[in-house]
């Protein structure tokens, strides 16, 4: 087991990493002892792992109920998030309630979500089962949903009291979700540590058996960069947007496919691609590392192409990008593997990396 910590002063709280920690009473009693929690999960998650965890949690909490959501990133809506609340409300929970989040990134996001406004706010812990929310959603207090204009367009800043990534749950996980983790992986090396993007490239084989030794060390790295930034810009008004590299393009796929069509980490991995496309346009990399890059993406079994769109469609998708000013998209772009910077970019640039890495100019 290992424990890491995201320091934020009075918000600060551990990241506790290693297998069989969903069955651990000890490290969610100081929580949740004598309160009522909530187990907010999914169709899918639930019948694996909702049980051990309520094991763990009875005989700590006051009382336990289950709210299980429906599956995929098409669910993550208004409605979706209206059902957690109606069965806080049935249940009588009040300000001393706390909501545990048993799942991927979508579940987490609406968990967390649901704790930051009900009652203007309630505790809450993340269980993240996916690799890609062990490695990235589970940490740093962002949560929200889908709006049909863009993705996670609506929320708030909420950290969790305590993040649980237990990496034996990665052993179920289907080998489309695991590369979908990949690509978040791969970010954290590009955008913040050489050293670990190259462990990740030499351990690949091994992640992609689902190794659970090689997984627990992946998401310790990334949870150790991720902790890094959060800590020194909790709410993204600098650094912290450095995360997003590759999401600019892809969350303009996301939501233009529809959501759910294809995987978040996976619109990630072709936006990475793009990114480091126009990075090297800019003059900002040379050739090889775009193609070091774009060659650890296609190894995950990502892709590394967006949808055959035109060059205005994409651009009129990201212009409602979070980071957009006035309209107009920014970009996390590499100056260097390892090293990230967020600026505009000309538009002859934009479209020119659009009509190479997969829309029509």
């Amino acid at each position: 087991m290992r424990r890491l910590s995201v320091d934020l002063a009075e918000r600060s709280y551990p990241i506790v990493i290693g297998e069989g920690l969903l069955a651990r009473r000890d490290l969610l009693e100081p929580i949740v002892a004598g309160r009522s929690v909530a187990i907010v999960s999914n169709v899918t998650v639930a019948p694996l792992y909702a049980a051990a965890l309520r094991g763990a949690l009875e005989g700590a909490a006051a009382e336990v109920i289950d709210v299980v959501l429906p599956d995929g990133e098409a669910h993550k809506h208004w409605g979706t998030l209206n059902s957690i609340f109606d069965a806080l409300l049935e249940h009588r929970f009040d300000r001393s309630s706390v909501i545990v989040a048993l799942g991927g990134g979508v579940v987490g996001d609406m968990a967390g979500f649901a704790a930051a406004v009900y009652q203007r706010g309630v505790d809450f812990v993340q269980v993240p089962t996916t690799l890609l929310a062990q490695v990235d959603s589970s940490v740093g207090g962002k949560t929200g949903i889908n709006h049909p204009l863009g993705k996670n367009m609506v929320g708030a800043f909420h950290q969790p009291r305590l993040v649980l990534a237990d990496v034996g749950c990665l052993r179920t996980l289907p080998d489309r979700e695991l590369s979908a983790g990949l690509a978040e992986v791969i970010k954290h090396g590009a955008i913040a540590d050489t050293g670990y993007l190259a462990a990740v490239e030499h351990d690949l084989p091994r992640l992609l058996a689902h190794d659970v030794q090689a997984l627990a060390a992946a998401v310790a790295g990334s949870c150790e960069i991720k902790a890094r930034v959060v800590g020194q810009d909790e709410r993204e008004s600098g650094l912290r947007a450095i995360l997003n590299f590759g999401h600019t393009f892809g969350h303009a796929i996301e939501a233009g496919l529809g959501y759910g069509e294809w995987l978040h980490g996976e619109a990630v991995g072709a936006g990475m691609a793009m990114a480091a496309d126009l990075s090297r346009r800019l003059g900002l990399i040379d050739a090889p590392a775009q193609s070091r890059l774009v060659d650890a993406i296609a190894a995950a079994r990502l892709p590394t192409r967006g949808p055959a769109w035109p060059a205005q469609r994409y651009v009129e998708l990201m212009s409602v990008d979070k980071k957009a000013e006035r309209g107009t998209p920014k970009f996390v772009l590499l100056e260097a593997l390892g090293r990230a910077v967020v600026r505009r970019a000309p538009d002859e640039a934009v479209r020119a990396t659009l009509a190479a890495c997969g829309g029509a100019a």
